[in-house]
């Protein structure tokens, strides 16, 4: 300011400085010997336009200054609503932590005095206790107390799944990856039980480093990656025991497990930096937010604590190909990556995949920055342009067909989208399910007319092949019969013709007759013979 002040002071005196050079020039002139050819008036012009010059810099630079400031106050303003609501949020937090803890010592407590070894009454004394709690609140509660009750007690009798605490003491991945690959239907019990099973391995990093082998095929191989049902049940393997490992990892102390270490962790770098460069050619388009190999590096490294040896910008553009993985939160903020969001959130955007987005700017609490219903509402925007060779009307019926489709599975997803994140009241559901209903409607329509009714099939043969049964060739020539049943011709001419076997097959049947009575066929009349040709 104080700058600022003095700036405004030589620019009120810039007028009684040009008098002063008014005076000085004017005495200067009566003294002069010879005529000079510069004019006061041209003087007087030229620091005048420089007086006007020099404030109207002033003045923008003022206004900047009052902008800057306005912008500072307002982001303070942002950063302490943002700080009373984490804080609000910590508060919430921690009574919720102890209510649970507490339910939890109680729990534990009363099932220690009647069983020790019993793990369900455990949870069913749990439950006795939250008798004033909602059930999905004491089912969650009582969750909780089963994991930690398993962690503290270290008894992995409890387990429900012995195998794996056999598999684990063994140090025997291969025959995790087959138990896991028969057991597919209990896989969610593995995986709550996993992390304790871990526990009795003697080295629980060195057997999931183990248990990535095979993750990518040799090289030269044919196989087609994503269609190989086995290679992809691999993946989400390798997946699943890397995450079991840091839910390990994060619910014992030091005391209880090892740390993983040095070898391990070098372990874990070479294998990283051997996956790196197979990322390199991984589409974002392709990969559809669901990219099992991007996963694996990034869980890889944030499991073993490598991501010191990574650029964060090469993680970073890796979270766009898992964004429609359930896990890509977690893994974002376990690698420190969470101030970069709004850069993912921008990509995804820009890469039309708005209900990724919206999902991240919700789990990071950008939705400020990022509106979710006008993310939404771009995202159906998009979905219904019509390309420009449907326009034309030279598109193909598949092609008008793909155009509805495409509509009809956004505005399911955004449905989706709006009742997971209770947005009802902000983006009602009735417009998007009465459009849904008119797209199934003229699906159905349109189906409905373009149905063709198929030709019935020609009868068998006797032999089993479709079509007309064998000609009988047994049959003698009746002429009563024929002529019975059909007239002949009112004028009755003889043409002589070629010999009595040169007809047509599919005429019907030849009857020699007597050499004057020329070709006669079994369709009782009688044709010019040249004409059969």
């Amino acid at each position: 300011m104080e700058d600022t002040d003095s700036v405004a002071t030589l620019l009120e005196s810039t007028t009684s400085k040009i008098q002063q050079l008014q005076k000085a020039f004017a005495e200067l002139e009566s003294h002069r010997a010879v005529t000079l050819n510069l004019k006061w008036k041209q003087i007087e012009e030229h620091f005048h336009g420089l007086e006007k010059s020099l404030k109207r810099r002033f003045t923008e630079l003022e206004d900047q200054e009052k902008e800057f400031e306005m912008k500072t106050a307002q982001a303070q303003k942002v950063l302490e609503k943002r700080r009373a609501a984490v804080m609000a949020k910590e508060e919430a937090s921690l009574v919720r932590l102890q209510e649970k803890r507490d339910v939890a010592v109680v729990a534990i407590s009363n099932a220690l005095k009647k069983n020790k070894n019993t793990h369900a009454e455990s949870e069913s004394e749990a439950v006795a206790v939250n008798t004033e709690k909602p059930l999905d609140a004491v089912a969650s509660e009582c969750e909780v107390i089963s994991m930690k009750t398993l962690f503290e007690k270290d008894d992995v009798k409890l387990l429900s799944n012995p195998e794996l605490v056999k598999l684990c003491e063994e140090m025997d991945a291969s025959g995790l990856h087959k138990f896991i690959s028969d057991n597919r239907k209990n896989l969610a019990s593995i995986k709550q039980e996993l992390p304790i099973a871990l526990k009795v391995a003697g080295d629980p990093g060195g057997l999931v480093l183990d248990s990535l082998n095979g993750f990518y095929i040799p090289e030269g191989s044919n196989a087609d990656v994503k269609k190989d049902s086995n290679l992809l049940g691999l993946r989400r393997t390798c997946i699943m025991l890397m995450e079991c490992l840091s839910v390990l990892l994060a619910n014992l102390d030091a005391s209880t497990v090892c740390k993983i270490t040095e070898d391990v962790k070098n372990r874990a770098k070479a294998i990283a930096h051997e996956w790196k460069p197979k990322l390199d050619d991984l589409d974002l388009d392709a990969s559809n937010g669901n990219s099992l190999e991007a996963h694996a590096f990034l869980q890889l490294v944030a499991t073993f604590g490598i991501d010191s040896d990574f650029v964060h910008e090469d993680l970073v553009k890796l979270i766009p190909m898992v964004s429609r993985r359930h896990q890509a939160a977690d893994l974002c903020r376990f690698l420190g990556l969470s101030d970069k969001m709004p850069g993912v959130i921008e990509v995804l955007v820009n890469n039309g995949r708005h209900i990724d987005a919206v999902n991240l700017a919700f789990a990071f609490e950008l939705t400020e920055q990022f509106s979710p219903v006008v993310l939404l509402k771009s995202y159906l925007a998009e979905a219904v342009i019509v390309p420009s060779t449907v326009k034309a009307g030279n598109a193909s019926p598949t092609a008008q067909n793909d155009v509805g489709e495409k509509e009809l599975s956004a505005l399911k997803s955004v449905i989706k989208c709006i009742e997971e994140h209770k947005l009802e009241n902000e983006y009602p559901l009735d417009p998007l399910q009465k459009r849904i209903l008119q797209l199934e409607k003229a699906k159905a329509d349109k189906k409905q007319a373009t149905e063709v009714v198929k030709p019935q099939s020609k009868r068998p043969r006797a032999n089993g092949v479709a079509g007309y049964g064998p000609r009988n060739t047994t049959v003698t020539a009746d002429k009563n019969f024929y002529a019975t049943r059909y007239a002949p011709p009112a004028q009755y001419m003889y043409y002589p013709g070629p010999p009595e076997n040169h007809a047509h097959s599919f005429v019907g049947t030849t009857y020699n007759m007597a050499p004057n009575h020329g070709p006669y066929f079994g369709n009782g009349f009688h044709y010019q013979a040249p004409y059969l040709h």
